[in-house]
């Protein structure tokens, strides 16, 4: 025990205030023990920890700058899936779109907590290239702009607790892009965003049966010419009022905005995109790699080591090689996304465990930039998170992830000043992807981008 003093003065109610006149100075003993930690008096700490926890918390809280895209705010967050609920358990393998009049979008996350959080959503409508529009909150909602996330369900017999939410995303009055946003309390307290499509097909897209590729500019690139007719529906100054947006395997890293028109036939009401450079190609890519984790007590295919004496499990995939320099190898994969699954129990959603899962790459040297291991499920985002670690030891990149169980579609690319991002995958123009055209019209009235155009286009199909 060590013995110190308080000293305090004593001083009469009558006192002028800021003085201690007519003040005695009393002193009396106070014992405490010594401690290994911090050697504060118990409510100095939880006061001390208040603060501290206070100050973390608020700088937390304006790191998280709303970003107009899919995007996790919280490491907790996961398995964000946004789609067109058609009672086909496999619809959110699709885009998030849906037409007009079948306005069915769900949204579903789970969060690594072991209770339940305030949560809610917000809409926000965007213009062609996903900035915010001029549209206010009453002009394309019925309700007001904040929707509490009541439907959930806490997980069942898994080894990572976790609480899983669903929300009906609620009918909008117009068509086009729109970002719903998921937050707590407070809107500064961001969870996730995530992009939805709404459209109504006013205009015919008539597609040239083959597909392209330039010869002499890269014949792994993939091009397809198509023909926009609007038809009775009116128009005006097309090359001004209409944007053409596309994309490849639901990327958004890669995807081409306000493609314009070669040609425009106002007497046909045709606008017509043929492409004569490359600027306007996408490279063909490779198939996607894939690994088969849907049961833990038979893993299945591109598995090859799972420790079940640690928990979560920990997983390690079949060692994967560089396939830059193969030649080209069909088989079905699901074009970069994902399925929850479990084969084990069943209803996947609140059974599914979480587990880390180690990916391995060969390489005998460095690359020459950043490998990142992308897919649908990390939004192909090129992140700290999902940027891989090169074992010299190994001669090998690696990563870690925690991810639900399930079928994973997945590559590696590289970011480089040097090298193409397929360098380590391979392009080919054979490799069967899927793209998404999307047309946007900017009437007078309502001031802001509709979506009259919404057409999926599967290439060398399998």
């Amino acid at each position: 025990m060590k013995s110190t003093f308080i000293y305090s003065w004593a001083c009469p109610s009558s006192r002028t205030i800021g003085t201690r006149s007519g003040c005695t100075l009393q002193v009396r003993p106070r014992t405490h023990q010594r401690t290994s930690g911090f050697p504060l008096p118990s409510l100095t700490l939880k006061l001390f920890l208040v603060l501290v926890l206070s100050h973390v918390q608020t700088f937390l809280f304006a790191q998280k700058e709303l970003s107009l895209t899919d995007k996790v705010y919280e490491p907790q967050i996961k398995t964000v899936l946004l789609y067109a609920d058609t009672e086909n358990p496999l619809d959110y393998l699709q885009p998030a779109s849906t037409p007009y009049n079948m306005q069915t979008m769900v949204l579903e996350f789970d969060d690594l907590q072991d209770n339940r959080n305030n949560y809610y959503a917000k809409l926000i409508h965007c213009n062609y290239d996903w900035t915010k529009s001029s549209l206010a909150d009453l002009d394309f909602l019925e309700n007001y702009n904040e929707y509490n996330i009541t439907d959930y369900t806490f997980s069942n017999a898994t080894y990572s607790r976790f609480v899983h939410y669903r929300f009906q995303i609620p009918p909008v009055k117009y068509t086009g892009n729109y970002v719903v946003i998921v937050y707590r309390n407070d809107q500064s307290d961001l969870v996730l965003s995530h992009r939805m499509m709404i459209y109504d097909n006013q205009i015919a897209l008539n597609k040239d049966n083959q597909l392209l590729g330039i010869a002499n500019l890269n014949p792994a690139n993939q091009q397809f010419n198509f023909v926009l007719d609007y038809g009775d529906t009116q128009v005006i100054n097309p090359m001004e009022s209409i944007h053409v947006n596309m994309r490849q395997n639901q990327r958004w890293d890669n995807a081409k905005f306000n493609l314009q028109p070669s040609f425009v036939r106002d007497a046909d009401s045709e606008l017509d995109y043929r492409f004569l450079d490359d600027s306007w190609q996408f490279t063909g890519g490779n198939e996607f790699r894939f690994a088969d984790f849907r049961s833990l007590n038979n893993p299945g295919q591109n598995t090859r080591r799972l420790n079940k004496s640690v928990k979560p499990f920990e997983l390690d995939l079949a060692i994967d090689a560089p396939r830059g320099d193969g030649t080209y190898s069909q088989y079905k994969d699901l074009d970069g996304c994902y399925i929850i699954d479990n084969l084990d129990y069943g209803e996947p959603n609140i059974t599914g465990n979480y587990l880390y899962v180690n990916f391995t790459l060969k390489s005998e040297t460095p690359y020459n930039g950043d490998v990142y291991l992308v897919g649908r499920f990390n939004d192909y985002q090129r992140t700290v998170e999902n940027k891989m670690k090169y074992n010299e030891a190994r001669q090998a990149y690696e990563s870690r992830q925690f991810v639900k169980q399930g079928w994973y579609d997945f590559q590696y690319i590289l970011d480089s000043k040097k090298e193409p991002t397929t360098v380590i995958e391979g392009s080919h123009f054979e490799t069967e992807n899927v793209y998404e055209i999307a047309v946007y019209y900017h009437p007078f009235r309502p001031n802001a981008d509709l979506l009259i155009g919404y057409y999926l286009i599967q290439v060398n199909q399998h």
